[in-house]
């Protein structure tokens, strides 16, 4: 299960490196190429470090152990996931009321600091599964 976790990692990699590649030559990158690219790296980097997880669990603990890294890494990467997705949304947004306001700085900063807090709540979720096992 490791190994085939690693190939996954190497594939996510090659993946996003491709990608960036292909999207360097044209001009102007379309967006939903780009979220496309990097969706589909995260999500293989998400599957292939939660089958490593889980297999190193189930080695050293047994099998409930390897249901908790299992959860905890799944909580951790789809929660940072989730955040990146969301700044990207609202940090956009705040760059052009930014541009039309620029008093307006201080309340932009508060919802990109609510957005990063979905990062968080999963990595505190994911300490709290930890903890248990």
């Amino acid at each position: 299960m490791a190994m085939t976790g690693m190939i996954f990692m190497f594939a996510a990699v090659l993946t996003c490196l491709g990608a960036g590649w292909t999207l360097k030559k044209r001009r102007v990158p379309s967006a939903r190429a780009v979220l496309a690219a990097l969706a589909l790296g995260s999500l293989v980097l998400l599957y292939s470090g939660a089958g490593m997880a889980f297999a190193q669990g189930v080695q050293e603990a047994g099998t409930a152990a390897g249901w908790a890294f299992l959860g905890a890494s799944l909580a951790a990467g789809l929660a940072c996931i989730g955040a990146g997705i969301a700044v990207a949304v609202v940090g956009a947004a705040a760059l052009g009321v930014v541009g039309e306001k620029p008093e307006l700085l201080g309340s932009t900063l508060i919802y990109l600091g609510l957005a990063e807090g979905i990062a968080i709540y999963g990595l505190i979720t994911a300490l709290l599964i930890l903890g248990k096992v």
